[in-house]
Formats: C-alpha cells, structure tokens, sequence
C-alpha cells in the first residue's frame, strides 16, 4: 500500500520477532595516551633533523633562563657560607667630616669607650701613618702606588677575620720593630711574594722587614691595600700620632642593630655627628641586589630566545601541515575524527616543546654546575626554575601548536586527498 511506511526507510531493520530495531552509527575509537604518544612522535621520527632544529631553538632559551638563575643562586648560596663563615656581627666606626669641612678625628679614648659598651666582644683599630712604601729606595716618590701605611693592634685578624697567607702577623715583639705585613693586593703592587728576613720593602725612608702577607678580607677591603706595621714601631719611627681612623668591633648577634645606634655616640661623644658607622657584610649583600639587576636583564634575554623558539616549533608544526595533506586526508576517510587529528597535531608540538625543554634544563644544570666549579661556588639550581622551565615549554608549545591542529582539523578529506 502507498500509505504503509518502510521502516528500512528510516534506518530501522525489523528483528526475528518482527519488532523494528533502529540501526546505531558506529563510534570512532579513542585514541588512548599511548596511541596519542606513538602516533606524535611518528611524525617527529619522520623529519628528524627539522624537529632537532626546533627542539634546539627551545632548549637554548629554557638553557639561557635555567643558567642564569642557578649561577645567581649559586653565587648568592656562596655569598651566604661566606657571611656565614665570615659573621655578620662586624662594625666598623670611623671619622668622617667636621662642621666645617675638614677631616674629624676620633678621640684617642674611643676603643676604650666602645668597649665597655655591653654587647661589644672585641674591639681592634688601626691608624694611618703619613708614610710611603716602595718596593726599594730607586723608586721615584711620586709612585705611591695607591698603598696605604697604617698602624695596626695585634688583635686585628681576630677581630676582622684577616687571615695570613704567608709568614705571620705582627707580635709584642716584631710590633716594636721595623716589621711589617702587607695586604694582598698591597703585596702584588710591590711584587713582593713570600715572606721573611731577607725580604724588605722600603716604608717611611728606612728599610722594614715584610714578616707577613694577608689574604683578602671580604669584610675589611681596605686592609688589601695597606701596609700594616705596630703601634709602637708608628709612633716612633713614622711621626704617627696614635689616633685611629678605623675601629673594628665585634658584637653579640642578636644586638648588632643597638650597638650601631650607640656606636658613633659612644665613639665620640662630643661629635657623635662627625662619625661614620658602618656594617660590612651590608656592601657584600648590597652587591648581590646589583647583580640582580643584570639577572633580570639576562633573564629577559632568555624569555626572547624562548619566544623565537616557539616561533619555530610553529613554523615547523605548520609545514608539516601542509606537507602532510595526504595523511590527514586518508585517517579522516578511515573514521578519523576533527578531534582526533587535532590532537595528534597538537601532541607533537608539546611532544617537540617538552623534548627541548627537558634538553634545555639538562643544558642549563650543565652550565650552572661548570661555572659555579670554576668560580669555587656551590652548585645550586632552584626545583621551580627546573619545573617553570620545562612548564614554559609547554605552554610555549601548547600556543604554537594550536593553530596548525586547527588548521589540519578543518581540512575536509576530500581536499587534502586530492591535492596530495
């Protein structure tokens, strides 16, 4: 009858039992992750050296970042053993300028003073002497070489944490004599290089014996380019008049703030105004914030060199698009979803990223670890900047690879069949 309606007509099939079935469309598989995973790096493996060259462009900027953090870390790690080794608790108090100009002077009671102030452990000072030292007495006099003479207490090492690198320091008896003990670099300048008897320098027109070379004093700089001799030996052979410039002191940890609010009072009571108080380890971590500034500066050097990778992983990611039309076009014509294709797609740029972004922070410990051996510091490479660096490929790789899986989804399989 033209009226009976055909139930094949409208999908439907009719069972043993005579009641109508409607026919179910067959769903497309999942890809499982493996899948997902074996099929990107498929088309990784397929051009080798093209996705090198973009693993490589991520792997220098995650490199250039992970380096630049790990040697700032490394280099403040060695900062902090150094404060730690060296103290904190070290003051130094020194004249600055009077009312009307010239140069202060401290009283010659100020150590006394300084040391009955209650935290205060050890006191020491030295002195400059209007004097000159040359390596010999040929040596015209206005070659001073930017050295420093200076009278020295014998508990100066103890109390700035100096340390003699050849010979010794001065004694109750050598402090007496024409001896003397040159910083560091004082010791370069004048080409002196061991200490002994038959070792001299000329210092105040007359002949001094070098008993002592020191090491530099992280804490104390100004003590690398002296040349330390006695109290006594300054006083009665370089017209020294017993005042000090610089006194040392070492307090209780817990008290330095209050012992450097009294200090200068306590120094000169007079003129607390015409002191100048200071903290040493202060300069050393004020370094350390400078440094900071050029991190940042190479840390934002690394963001680009990141962002030209990403730029390459979706160059790359877009030819590939193009150059693999037919593929696209034949797993679309065997059930392949939009879905699905975007996915591979976007499964071998974040393959491609993570692979350069692992090589990277790989390259940058490396880099780190060499410096920071070079330099005699602790490695230190931070958790976050290793994670934030492999995190950042990804999301590198995850906006670089979006385009190209859109544009391979939207490819109907007729078009990329006929143009391959």
């Amino acid at each position: 009858m033209s009226g009976t309606s055909n139930p094949r007509a409208r999908g439907t099939s009719t069972g043993e039992t005579g009641t109508p079935v409607t026919a179910r469309r067959p769903r497309a598989a999942r890809l499982s992750p493996a899948d997902l995973l074996r099929t990107s790096g498929s088309g990784l493996r397929s051009r080798p050296l093209r996705a090198f060259l973009s693993a490589l462009g991520i792997a220098i900027g995650i490199a250039a970042m992970v380096s630049v953090v790990g040697v700032s870390a490394s280099s403040k790690e060695d900062l902090n053993r150094r404060l730690e080794a060296l103290g904190t608790n070290l003051l130094k108090v020194s004249p600055g300028q009077s009312f009307t100009g010239e140069a202060a002077r401290l009283p010659a009671e100020a150590e006394k003073m300084i040391s009955r102030i209650g935290p205060v452990e050890q006191v020491s000072a030295v002195g400059k002497a209007d004097a000159k030292v040359y390596r010999n007495d040929h040596v015209p006099a206005a070659r001073s070489g930017g050295i420093t003479v200076a009278a020295a207490r014998l508990d100066l090492p103890d109390t700035t944490g100096a340390e003699v690198a050849a010979g010794s320091w001065l004694n109750e008896a050598t402090s007496r004599y024409p001896a003397v003990v040159l910083g560091g670099k004082a010791a370069e300048r004048l080409g002196v290089h061991r200490a002994g008897e038959d070792v001299r320098v000329w210092l105040g027109e007359r002949w001094f014996t070098v008993t002592g070379i020191l090491h530099e004093v992280p804490l104390a700089p100004e003590l690398d380019y002296t040349a330390l001799v006695g109290w006594p030996v300054a006083e009665s052979e370089l017209g020294f008049d017993g005042y000090a410039t610089t006194i040392y002191t070492r307090s209780a940890e817990n008290a330095v703030a209050d012992v450097q609010s009294v200090l200068g009072a306590t120094a000169s009571p007079e003129t607390p105004n015409e002191t100048e108080v200071s903290r040493p380890s202060d300069a050393l971590a004020a370094k350390e914030a400078t440094d900071a500034t050029l991190n940042a500066l190479l840390l934002g050097l690394g963001a680009v060199a990141l962002l030209v990778g990403g730029v390459g992983v979706a160059n790359t990611m877009v030819i590939s698009v193009l150059e693999r039309r037919a593929e696209i076009g034949l797993r679309r014509s065997l059930g392949a979803t939009r879905g699905q294709v975007r996915t591979q797609f976007l499964g071998e740029s974040l393959l491609l990223s993570a692979l350069g972004g692992v090589g990277g922070v790989l390259l940058g410990i490396g880099v780190t670890t060499g410096y920071s051996a070079s330099q005699g510091w602790p490695g230190v490479v931070p958790a976050w900047a290793m994670a934030g660096g492999v995190a950042a490929t990804l999301v590198i790789g995850g906006l670089a690879g979006l385009y190209p899986a859109l544009r391979a989804a939207r490819l109907p399989p007729t078009e990329a069949l006929a143009s391959a």
